[in-house]
């Protein structure tokens, strides 16, 4: 009977170990073969209203390398874009005209890691149709004083940041107190160049990005603003832990900083960060 409850000891035992071993192996085999999560193959990118003419250029090349990737791009305001990004808008990669934007989103956890990335320094212009008597080549910021200037379009500097640096160029110059009832205020800085394109504004202060686009280089005359006027305009990007294909917003990255990129967006205005 001894011998018998040995036996089925030793054996259950052995089961029992084989078991054991059993488990421990399939655990961690199981980890470490898990599949990746699968690629989406879909970029949603929300991008600062100044990158309209300059980013769907250079998309064009992006979506010929990479014909299987469903690329969307949402232009706007960069300080709306942080407050939606801040509650869980669904966008993989941000492009901001204000570095700070994306740091912003660092501090709250949102982004991944290494993710941070200057792409370009943005320029501020005086901007009139080409049929205008402002005569803004000549005056420059004084231009905004003339008699015949009702109405002069700025994006609005609460959200928007080349409307913070418009104002700030206009307090730097004197210039705020005697214009400030004349200022209209667009949502970003592409309907406020689309305020003085259609006449709704006789001057915009808008990014020299757009007023390098072919419609409004056509259309009307710029000056621009010394930088010395307003502070230094450094946009950044941010790739988000959510994004669905991290992969392909990597690849974005590298197209956009890489340097077959650097000759269009300075031929949109933009200058390379650092410079």
């Amino acid at each position: 009977m001894k011998n018998l409850v040995r036996t089925v000891l030793r054996r259950g035992g052995l089961f029992l170990l084989a078991m054991g071993l059993l488990a421990g192996a399939w655990a961690p085999a199981a980890a470490a073969d898990a599949p990746p999560p699968p690629r989406t193959n879909t970029l949603r990118i929300a991008a600062a209203a100044d990158l309209k003419f300059a980013l769907d250029e250079l998309l064009k090349d992006f979506r010929a390398k990479h014909p299987d990737a469903q690329v969307e791009v949402t232009y706007g305001a960069s300080g709306n874009f942080l407050a939606q990004l801040s509650q869980g808008a669904p966008f993989d990669v941000f492009l901001s005209a204000d570095m700070s934007y994306p740091r912003k989103l660092v501090e709250q956890g949102l982004v991944a890691p290494d993710g941070v990335f200057p792409y370009a320094v943005g320029h501020l212009v005086l901007w009139v149709p080409r049929d205008s008597p402002l005569p803004v080549e000549k005056l420059g910021m004084k231009t905004l004083l003339e008699p015949g200037v009702r109405h002069i379009a700025i994006a609005n500097p609460q959200h928007a940041p080349y409307g913070r640096a418009a104002e700030a160029a206009l307090k730097s110059q004197g210039l705020h107190d005697a214009v400030k009832d004349k200022l209209v205020l667009g949502e970003n800085v592409a309907q406020t160049a689309q305020f003085a394109q259609s006449g709704a504004a006789d001057v915009g202060i808008i990014a020299l990005s757009l007023a390098l686009a072919p419609a409004m280089k056509a259309q009307g005359r710029y000056w621009e603003v010394p930088t010395s006027a307003y502070p230094r305009m450094e946009q950044g990007g941010a790739i988000l832990k959510k994004a669905k294909d991290p992969e392909l917003a990597r690849r974005f990255r590298e197209a956009l900083l890489g340097p077959q990129s650097r000759p269009l967006l300075e031929r949109y205005g933009f200058t390379a960060p650092g410079k």
